[in-house]
């Protein structure tokens, strides 16, 4: 995927596929929200990740492009991380998101987004050159545990009619879905050279590969899911698995994943507009909260150096 080098700085496209991308992400818990009417929640994952998967095959054989091989040390390690990527990016997060969704809301599930650049930041100065966590960043990190903290126990310190075990495994699901995509991000990073459709295309597959047998043992197929199940989990394919796995691996290609990770400042907004305009969620007091703590710990992680170094 890239060469490992330091973070090349952002360009404005790439700015404006981070805008386009925290939309599409910001969108996609109210197309979970539409599938799990019929679908349960590893079945949801894999028709997902199974209809991407057909989709890029597609798109990167038309494009000239193959997938890669197993000749050389090289390809094999790209195999590898094609096996991360599917796995950490696609097959888990998916899986805790949608299981977790039936419990909790969308928009606590998009708020929990806001977790993932927090766990970048010590993956990546650990395993990405150039990446190191200054003193601004640990604060940042700091104050943003409070956050996440703050928003899984919200329930239990102003609530404890809503908290109940059942609810604080569906939060901790999706925690655990953030750390998940924390780790993808970095394994797409340190992947060796490789075509963008090829890879995000290999990485689909090999999720699928890894989500349908567990589906077909675990969960029963609908067998007349309505329109509106279908068209949940068909957007969710094209839109934010296909399009949106294109998307991040290109920036991440270009500008390392902590510049990525900064699309978690807009995902959680998108997923708490659209789960109160469309779905009509409640929104705790203690969701706005940890949302502002955790935006504020990664402000100051994100941009303090640069302002007091620019």
């Amino acid at each position: 995927m890239t060469s490992l080098s330091p973070r090349p700085e952002p360009t404005a496209g790439s700015w404006a596929l981070l805008c386009i991308l925290g939309l599409i992400w910001g969108s996609s818990f109210l197309g979970v929200e539409m599938s799990l009417i019929d679908f349960k929640p590893i079945t949801n994952a894999a028709i997902r990740v199974s209809l991407a998967a057909l989709v890029l095959l597609v798109v990167t054989l038309k494009t000239g492009h193959r997938l890669p091989g197993f000749a050389t040390s090289t390809e094999k390690r790209i195999w590898l991380h094609c096996f991360g990527m599917g796995l950490f990016t696609n097959a888990l997060p998916f899986s805790l998101l949608a299981w977790g969704q039936l419990q909790v809301t969308s928009s606590f599930a998009g708020v929990c987004m806001a977790v993932v650049p927090l766990l970048v930041l010590p993956l990546s100065h650990f395993l990405v050159p150039g990446e190191r966590m200054t003193r601004s960043k640990v604060a940042g990190f700091t104050i943003g545990f409070v956050g996440v903290v703050l928003l899984v126990g919200g329930d239990t310190l102003f609530d404890d009619d809503v908290a109940t075990p059942t609810i604080f495994l569906a939060q901790i699901a999706c925690v655990g879905a953030s750390c998940c995509y924390a780790v993808g991000s970095i394994v797409t990073r340190l992947c060796p050279p490789i075509s963008t459709q090829s890879f995000a295309a290999t990485g689909l597959l090999l999720g699928a590969i890894m989500l349908v047998p567990i589906a077909l043992l675990c969960e029963e197929i609908p067998e007349a899911p309505s329109l509106q199940s279908v068209v949940g989990v068909v957007y969710l394919a094209l839109f934010p698995t296909a399009a949106a796995t294109v998307l991040l691996t290109v920036l991440i290609r270009r500008a390392g994943p902590p510049f990525l990770s900064l699309v978690n400042y807009q995902v959680p907004v998108w997923a708490v507009i659209i789960g109160a305009v469309v779905l009509l969620e409640p929104l705790p007091g203690h969701f706005l909260m940890a949302l502002l703590v955790i935006l504020v710990g990664l402000a100051l992680s994100q941009f303090y150096d640069r302002w007091r170094h620019g």
